[in-house]
C-alpha cells in the first residue's frame, strides 16, 4: 500500500514537472506576438469553468513564466452584444457592434501585456523612432458555441461601423502630459503594419476592429553633453583664487630664481677668492724663492 502511494505521489509530480517545463519552455521559445495569442487563447480556454455565466468577467490565470501578462475574459450572446454593446476593463463597445461569423456566443478576450511582454511588438514591429509609452492591450474574440475544453476555438472579428471602440489608457500609461507632448494611438494590424493616430481624448483611443492598441511617443534624440552654466560669483571666486595662485607661483619662481642668481654669483666670488689666495700663495713663495742670501 506504501509502495502504491508513493508510486501515485511520484507520478503526480513528474506530470506537474513536466507542466512546468512546458510552459517553462513555451514562455522562454516566444518570438512572436501571434504566437503568444494562440498561447493565451489555449490557457484561457483551459481555465474556464463550464457553468460560466455570459456577461461576467472572469480573470484568467496564467503560468509563471507568462507573469506580467493580464488576462480577462467574458463570453457574450452575440445578439445582446450587439444590442448593447459592453466594457471589458480598458475597452468600450458601443451598440452596434457585430460579431463575425458568430452563431449565438463569443468569448472576448483582453490582454494587458504589460512593459516587459510588450517588447515582443518592437521586434514583429516597425516601431523605429517611436518608443511605448503604455503596456500593449489586445482585443480578441473566439468562438463559444460549443463546448470550449475540446479543441481549440477559432478566431472572429469584430466589426464597430456605427460606435467605435473606445480604449482608454489613463490608467496604465507612463506618459505624463505636462510637457505638451501628446501620444499617438497605435494600432498593431495582422499583418505586420502599424497605424498611428491622434488620440480623440486625453489617453483615449478609438478602433473600428478587434486588435492590439497601444501608446507610442517620438524616440528623443541622443542628448549631447550639457555643460552646466557657472554662476556669476562661483566665475569671480574662481578668477580671484586662479589669480592669486598664479601670483603665489610667479612668486616663488622669482624668489627661486633671486636665490639662484645669488648662489651662483657667492659661488663665483668664491672661486675668484680662491684663485687670488693661490696666485698670492705662489707669488709669496716665489718671492722667497727668489731672495739670495746676502753675503757677511
Amino acid at each position: 500500500m506504501g509502495f502504491d502511494l508513493f508510486s501515485f505521489m511520484f507520478i503526480i509530480f513528474s506530470w506537474a514537472s513536466l507542466l512546468s517545463m512546458k510552459a517553462e519552455a513555451e514562455a522562454e521559445g516566444i518570438k512572436s506576438a501571434r504566437l503568444l495569442d494562440l498561447l493565451i487563447r489555449d490557457y484561457t480556454v483551459k481555465s474556464l469553468d463550464r457553468d460560466l455565466r455570459t456577461g461576467i468577467v472572469h480573470t484568467v490565470t496564467l503560468p509563471a513564466n507568462f507573469s506580467g501578462i493580464k488576462v480577462d475574459t467574458v463570453r457574450f450572446r452575440c445578439g445582446s452584444l450587439h444590442r448593447y454593446g459592453a466594457q471589458v476593463k480598458e475597452f468600450h463597445l458601443g451598440s452596434g457592434v457585430i460579431v463575425q461569423p458568430c452563431a449565438e456566443r463569443v468569448m472576448v478576450v483582453r490582454q494587458n501585456l504589460g512593459y516587459n511582454w510588450s517588447s515582443i511588438y518592437y521586434a514583429n514591429y516597425d516601431l523605429s523612432g517611436y518608443q511605448l509609452v503604455s503596456p500593449i492591450l489586445g482585443l480578441l474574440a473566439y468562438n463559444a458555441d460549443s463546448d470550449l475544453s475540446y479543441g481549440s476555438p477559432f478566431e472572429l472579428g469584430i466589426l464597430a461601423r456605427e460606435k467605435p471602440i473606445k480604449i482608454d489608457f489613463s490608467n496604465i500609461t507612463k506618459a505624463s502630459n505636462k510637457t505638451g507632448n501628446w501620444p499617438l494611438c497605435a494600432s498593431f494590424e495582422g499583418n505586420g503594419k502599424v497605424t498611428l493616430k491622434k488620440q480623440v481624448s486625453p489617453n483615449v483611443c478609438v478602433a473600428t476592429k478587434h486588435g492590439h492598441f497601444g501608446l507610442v511617443m517620438e524616440s528623443p534624440p541622443p542628448s549631447l553633453p550639457v555643460r552646466k552654466k557657472i554662476s556669476r560669483w562661483k566665475l569671480v571666486v574662481g578668477s580671484s583664487v586662479g589669480a592669486a595662485l598664479g601670483a603665489f607661483l610667479l612668486g616663488l619662481l622669482l624668489v627661486a630664481m633671486f636665490v639662484k642668481v645669488k648662489k651662483k654669483a657667492r659661488m663665483e666670488e668664491l672661486v675668484r677668492r680662491a684663485y687670488e689666495e693661490e696666485a698670492l700663495q705662489v707669488s709669496m713663495v716665489g718671492h722667497v724663492r727668489a731672495r739670495t742670501t746676502p753675503t757677511i
